[in-house]
């Protein structure tokens, strides 16, 4: 399980740490670990040439750092500083004792030549991203966005220092200018920008140096995301004494006569979920029986299906009446329920929270800012603030749907909450018709399986992403559907 934890506990941790160390060993430890990550992205040191882009502060104390220990194993290295008169001292003097040169962002001039910064830039084999650490807000400033945009001309491969300058640590938000990455070095934990989109987008790939904050952290961090050994605990199997219905049975309630697609796509998620059988309820029981014969139909109401341990509804049901009626009924069940698409629109709201029997919501960003009563840009912009609050108003256990899917359960009162789940093995390939129908059905058999609302969104998301990458690309929705036994042997096997 990767942990994330916000600014303020990381430095609260590095607090109690360095009060244990020898003063600047924690800073010295990062350096080491962001050296050896550069000179593992440039292949060859010797000869390359490097910039580091300085703010102020330890962040750029530890790119001056990791920039002496390259310099001193042969590359050229340049600091350009942001703000000279607040440059980590002990970190400038390294570099300088190494060899490396100095000077201030654009206009000044290098000790001992007069190179324009956008030169020594588009000449670099790799820039060191120290402008802002993990405590800036609200964006870069105009001279670091001015820095920003020569690296961006250049297209010289990045690496951030703990956080890509500009991006929220805290929130994963993206408020104004950042410089995005190929590959971001943070310290100690990950921080829930880098797990969270649109700030994980400029993150690139992410390694964690281990700088001993461990045993200083607390044990419930902000979030987690599930790796395989985390899903593979999830998913259910059967024992030797199971049958069909002690696996669980999941009743699916979709499609209408206008999105026919939309029950078939939902009920192969089902079967696919670990469930040990599906009954499907709607007008598309022919499109259903004619592509699964295992599935049971009926035309409905819910109540006359057949008993089921969850419900999963809401995929093209459209506007009839009797999809409202169908809504209402599994809302008002005693069993676990899952709820998406039309189901979200329909649903209402106090019955939902009146529930006692787990609830699961999957929109995606605009159902989300419907239900909050806000613009869709808005949840896109801060996703982790969006899950958490739909969380608390619905009573329910929210599933974000996106590039990184966020998994947020309602606190009871007096309670610590729960860490928000971060689902990162999406692709944007799934961002197609019907792949949401597919997810409905299978985190609705793993309710039905006996899995938590928290669990059940987790391993499906990770299941689901991982079969749109395993799917050939561009995938339809029913190659995810195909995609998912694969993923899930996959998981089981570790790989």
């Amino acid at each position: 399980m990767r942990t994330g934890y916000g600014v303020e506990t990381v430095r609260a941790a590095e607090r109690a740490l360095m009060a244990r160390l020898p003063e600047g060993a924690l800073m010295r430890r990062a350096a080491a670990g962001l050296a050896a990550a550069c000179g593992q992205l440039l292949g060859r040191i010797y000869g390359s040439r490097v910039v580091l882009l300085v703010g102020s502060g330890d962040n750029g104390g530890d790119a001056l750092y990791a920039g002496a220990r390259l310099a001193r194993r042969g590359a050229g290295v340049t600091a350009v500083l942001l703000t000279p008169e607040r440059a980590h001292e002990g970190g400038l003097a390294a570099l300088r004792a190494a060899g490396g040169r100095v000077r201030v962002a654009p206009g000044a001039v290098v000790e001992g030549a007069a190179e324009p910064v956008g030169d020594l830039i588009a000449r670099a084999d790799l820039v060191v991203d120290g402008i802002v650490g993990i405590g800036g807000k609200g964006g870069l400033r105009p001279a670091a966005v001015e820095l920003a945009d020569l690296v961006r001309d250049a297209g010289v491969p990045v690496v951030a220092v703990d956080l890509p300058s500009g991006v929220d640590a805290d929130t994963g938000e993206v408020p104004g200018p950042a410089l995005p990455a190929e590959a971001t070095v943070t310290f100690g934990a990950y921080k829930p920008g880098l797990l969270i989109d649109p700030a994980r987008e400029h993150a690139g790939a992410v390694r964690l140096i281990d700088i001993g904050l461990g045993p200083h952290l607390p044990g419930t961090p902000d979030v987690e995301a599930l790796q395989h050994a985390d899903a593979a605990r999830l998913l259910p199997r059967p024992k030797a004494e199971s049958d069909k219905y002690r696996r669980g049975v999941v009743g699916v309630v979709a499609g209408s006569g206008r999105y026919p697609g939309a029950a078939v796509l939902a009920v192969s998620g089902a079967l696919r979920s670990g469930a040990g059988a599906v009954r499907y309820v709607g007008p598309g029981a022919e499109a259903v029986i004619a592509r699964y014969p295992e599935t049971l139909v009926s035309e409905g109401p819910p109540g006359h299906a057949g008993r089921v341990q969850a419900w999963a509804v809401g995929p093209g049901l459209g506007d009839e009446p009797a999809a409202r009626q169908a809504v209402d009924e599994v809302v008002a069940s005693e069993v676990p329920l899952l709820v998406d698409a039309d189901g979200l629109r329909l649903m209402d709201l106090e019955a939902v929270r009146a529930r006692t029997a787990p609830t699961l919501l999957t929109p995606h960003a605009g159902e989300a800012a419907a239900l909050l009563g806000v613009a869709r840009e808005q949840v896109e912009a801060g996703r982790l603030a969006a899950v958490r609050d739909l969380a608390e108003r619905t009573g329910a256990t929210v599933l974000l749907k996106g590039s990184t899917t966020l998994i947020a359960e309602p606190t009871a009162p007096g309670a610590t909450p729960s860490p928000v789940r971060v689902n990162a093995t999406g692709t944007g390939w799934l961002a197609t018709a019907g792949s949401g129908d597919v997810l409905t059905g299978l985190a609705g058999g793993l309710l039905a399986a006996g899995l938590s609302a928290r669990d059940a969104a987790s391993a499906a998301a990770y299941l689901h992403g991982l079969a749109g990458r395993l799917a050939p690309d561009p995938p339809a929705a029913m190659d995810v559907a195909s995609a998912l036994a694969t993923a899930w042997q996959d998981v089981m096997r570790g790989e």
